[in-house]
């Protein structure tokens, strides 16, 4: 389990998936590894989880002034959504393996 402080730059993170489709079979892993303690070091920024029919997973960021950024999930292992996690800030985010 990681657990992934993100940048004071990210004002929320969105994540949409499926809950039945293979495509998002890596998201759900990393959502049911990580969540508790990605939200536990970052309680101040809002994490949403959006699940939904037949959809292409996908993980926005939203910044200040509204902009966004925006990546396909698509069959990716849940260590490679966190690694896009990490990618998503210009800043970077801190992640440590916890104990």
């Amino acid at each position: 389990m990681a657990a992934v402080r993100l940048s004071s730059a990210i004002r929320e993170v969105r994540i949409v998936l499926c809950q039945r489709s293979s495509a998002s079979s890596g998201v759900r892993e990393f959502l049911s590894a990580n969540y508790v303690s990605i939200k536990t070091e970052n309680p101040a920024t809002p994490i949403l989880v959006r699940e939904c029919s037949d959809v292409k997973p996908m993980l926005y960021t939203r910044f200040s002034h509204g902009r966004e950024k925006s990546r396909e999930l698509s069959n990716l292992s849940s260590e490679e959504v966190l690694e896009v996690l990490g990618e998503m800030d210009d800043s970077k985010v801190t992640s440590a393996t916890m104990s």
